[in-house]
């Protein structure tokens, strides 16, 4: 039976986890991964500002991916240390820092987010709300890019499965597994930006909480889902029953998530701001703006 369930598995697409090596310098997939969605998740964000109700500037975006990338490392990996392996690391508290070898939570990486969002947004002087909608609706970006690296890896791969498109992963061992993080790829990172995107369009931003609401909703119930079929970490295994710690953590941002699409929907909608000024763009922008101001026009005078 388990020999027939090997040969009926997908090939796993092995790919070597180091993207580029240039001597003693190796370059990995898992850090390309966060660079990718970081950026991206900058750009989008930026654009997201021309949007209505253009509460915030998009230059406060090129300020504030300084202060996500901090609140996404130091609170993922912090959250990983408390979350999945805490008595590991307190008698190896050095390989804290070893984040180039993985082990990152995004629940802590949530965290930390939300921590930087609150101090940036006083810095501001802008609503919490305003750029947490904003964050929240870049966020499955990075999540897209992480969960396939985390495929890339080998890692995070799921339960043991008869599926059809079950797989036999390197560290896995010998029967075919779900390719989870396709599922999470999937539900928290193409689904939710899709559905965020929808309620951009239809002027969702509008409402005050209602884009950061539905990203918890999103990312709580599509966590909960995948972790049906990923596998437990092994050192944890199931909380009690068939609970896993990832389904744990989650269950508050559904109940954040319902409150604050509750009270979006209680809330009037915002003014739509002023068209942004070429300051508020970018330096480049306002010196473009300057130069074109300060040509002298041209006076000829008509015949009569």
């Amino acid at each position: 039976m388990t020999q027939e369930l090997v040969f009926a598995a997908l090939a796993y697409p092995e790919v070597d986890p180091i993207a580029i090596s240039l001597g003693p310098i190796a370059i990995r997939w898992y850090s390309l991964a966060y660079i990718f969605g970081i950026l991206a998740g900058w750009r989008y964000s930026r654009w997201l500002c021309f949007q209505a109700p253009r509460q915030l500037r998009p230059i406060a975006m090129d300020d504030f991916i300084v202060w996500a990338t901090l609140g996404i490392i130091l609170g993922g990996r912090l959250g990983y240390v408390l979350f999945y392996n805490f008595t590991y690391f307190l008698y190896n508290p050095v390989e804290i820092f070893a984040v180039w070898q993985g082990g990152m939570s995004f629940h802590g990486g949530l965290i930390g987010v939300i921590t930087a969002m609150v101090l940036f947004a006083r810095k501001e002087k802008v609503h919490f709300l305003t750029l947490a909608d904003i964050v929240a609706c870049a966020t499955p970006i990075g999540l897209f890019f992480g969960r396939l690296a985390n495929f890339i890896n080998g890692e995070l791969f799921g339960r043991v499965t008869t599926a059809e498109i079950g797989m036999v992963f390197p560290n896995g061992g010998p029967l075919p597994r779900h390719p989870s993080q396709l599922y999470e790829a999937g539900l928290e990172g193409i689904t939710l930006f899709l559905i965020l995107y929808l309620v951009i369009r239809t002027g969702g931003l509008r409402r005050r909480g209602l884009a950061a609401g539905l990203f918890l909703i999103g990312y709580g119930l599509s966590r909960t889902i995948v972790e049906l079929f990923r596998e437990p970490d092994a050192h944890i295994g199931f909380l009690f029953g068939e609970v896993t710690i990832g389904q744990l953590l989650s269950s508050p941002m559904l109940l954040i998530g319902l409150s604050l699409v509750f009270l979006a929907y209680k809330q009037p909608l915002q003014i739509i701001g002023p068209e942004h000024k070429p300051e508020d763009i970018s330096p480049k922008e306002a010196e473009k703006a300057s130069k074109k101001n300060s040509k002298p026009k041209n006076s000829g005078s008509k015949g009569k």
